[in-house]
């Protein structure tokens, strides 16, 4: 069985007192998130959720000057020497060099902002996992229009949105693939999704690395075997509360990893599992509430494959920004 060990804050990541100075080199003042995965030359591509310039307000999500708000933002790390930091090199930027937006908002539909979930690359193709939020709530709930998947052909630089790659949700607001988390085995990309909000359990969908933009093509984990087309028939594979999850492979000691926010304990957690089915282990914590007050993410930097160390981006409600962390496991 893996256990927690000691935790530790690297580095601050994004705003003004972070070792990239986003603030200054980029227009980013304020941002959370930090989603990643490698491309096939090694780099390391990093997208944020909703960024401020210079209007941010200075203390949580928000500013007065909707001008310098983007709903989500691209960079590109290449350095792999962690326990250093998580060294930016460059961003999807605007002509003036400040980051840009790189997934658009709704024109026609009620939408308050488009949040990326998940990200990969596959044969050159960058994939982005999204939701479309319609209004936010109260603490860890809110409502979306559907979730969908975006993708690249030109490393990220300008991406498309598909209306057919979408699951729409409905007047409930209880579809089960709202957010999601990426994990390739073989010819296979899967899908582990929740409801919208931080409420929710983990469910399992699979897809051919050729069909990703399919939704009709998925095929959904009903706890015995695999359905297609039915999101609803996915059972979980492990229970919530589950927000912002991460999965990877752990090539060091053989099995999945999953990190995620467990809302009730005010904490990112790790659960491992041979299989994707499951079974899940319970979560563990790795860093809370007490000790780093507001935060959330927990998304694994591909290094964490490697070895009994994981890496990961950890967000704080206050200030509003993005912190590299460090847990050792035995």
């Amino acid at each position: 069985m893996i256990e927690v060990g000691e935790t530790t804050l690297v580095s601050q990541i994004t705003g003004h007192e972070s070792t990239n100075l986003t603030a200054e080199r980029y227009g980013i003042h304020a941002t959370d998130l930090g989603i990643m995965w490698d491309d096939s030359a090694g780099r390391t591509f990093v997208v944020f959720g909703d960024t401020y310039g210079p209007g941010w307000r200075g203390d949580g999500a928000g500013t007065d000057d909707d001008t310098d708000w983007r709903c989500n933002v691209l960079a590109i790390v290449a350095e792999r020497d962690l326990d250093h930091g998580l060294k930016i090199e460059s961003v999807v930027a605007q002509d003036d060099g400040m980051a840009r937006q790189i997934i658009d908002r709704d024109a026609e539909s009620v939408e308050e902002t488009v949040i990326p979930c998940a990200g990969i690359e596959i044969d050159g193709v960058h994939y982005l996992h999204y939701m479309s939020v319609r209004n936010w709530g109260p603490q860890g709930k809110w409502v979306t229009n559907y979730a969908g998947i975006a993708f690249s052909r030109d490393g990220g630089r300008t991406w498309d949105k598909p209306w057919r790659s979408r699951w729409i949700n409905r007047a409930e607001h209880d579809h089960p693939f709202q957010m999601g988390a990426f994990a390739r085995q073989g010819e296979h990309l899967y899908l582990l999704g929740t409801p919208n909000g931080r409420w929710g359990d983990t469910h399992l969908a699979r897809v051919s690395t050729k069909d990703i933009l399919e939704p009709a093509a998925y095929e959904y984990w009903s706890g015995e075997t695999w359905h297609p087309k039915d999101p609803f028939a996915a059972k979980p594979v492990f229970t919530g509360p589950v927000a912002e999850l991460s999965v990877l492979y752990s090539d060091h000691f053989g099995c999945w990893l999953a990190l995620h926010l467990d809302e009730s304990k005010a904490a990112i957690v790790l659960r491992t599992a041979e299989e994707l089915t499951g079974p899940w282990t319970d979560g563990q914590v790795v860093a809370d509430g007490e000790r780093y007050p507001g935060l959330y993410g927990g998304f694994l930097h591909p290094e964490s494959a490697k070895g009994p160390v994981l890496y990961y981006a950890m967000s704080r409600w206050s200030p509003y920004n993005v912190y590299l962390m460090r847990t050792t496991l035995t």
